[in-house]
């Protein structure tokens, strides 16, 4: 089972951070998974002009091959403005539906105020319903408080809730694929 963590921003250390600690929560507890990490800051991705996925090049291909080839995902974001980025909204329009059909999504996000969890249940998981995905059903919420001035999350409730992420994702996945639908 392959793992992709997405971080859905081309700026700031946060998101990445508590992505990666998702993935690497999630490969201690199950050291028969593959985890990657596709973090939109390191790719060249064009923005989505409605074309088949298929025909697109450079990193916009291999960023829509990275997702369309894993098996779950851990997707975070920074809210800005009261929303996901721009990036993250990006990718969404450039995959192909089927690159997250019957796949579990475990959502992550942080922020600057407590009240930008809403973003998660009313954007993230609704996109995640239309591509009929299975969402995990605890998220991580991040607030800039919860991390050091290293950007080192110091949190232990945080901390908590993302092993359950990673451990909720990963076994879901796995039950769904012993399932024949």
């Amino acid at each position: 089972m392959k793992l992709l963590g997405i971080s859905g921003s081309v700026s700031g250390r946060k998101t990445r951070i508590m992505v990666e600690k998702v993935l690497s929560s999630a490969k201690e507890q199950f050291q028969d998974i593959t985890t990657e990490l596709l973090d939109l800051k390191e790719y060249n991705v064009q923005f989505c002009d409605g074309r088949n996925p298929s025909d697109y090049t450079g990193d916009t291909k291999k960023v829509i091959e990275m997702v369309t080839a894993a098996d779950a995902f851990i997707i975070g974001t920074p809210i800005y403005q009261a929303s996901m980025t721009g990036a993250l909204k990006n990718l969404f329009d450039l995959v192909p539906v089927s690159a997250f059909s019957g796949k579990v999504i475990g959502f992550l996000a942080n922020g600057g105020t407590y009240q930008h969890y809403l973003v998660i249940e009313n954007q993230l998981k609704p996109i995640a319903g239309f591509f009929r995905s299975y969402v995990a059903p605890n998220y991580v919420y991040a607030h800039d408080e919860h991390f050091n001035q290293h950007y080192e999350i110091i949190d232990q409730n945080v901390l908590n809730r993302i092993d359950t992420l990673a451990k909720q994702v990963v076994t879901m996945q796995k039950s769904f694929e012993k399932m024949v639908f």
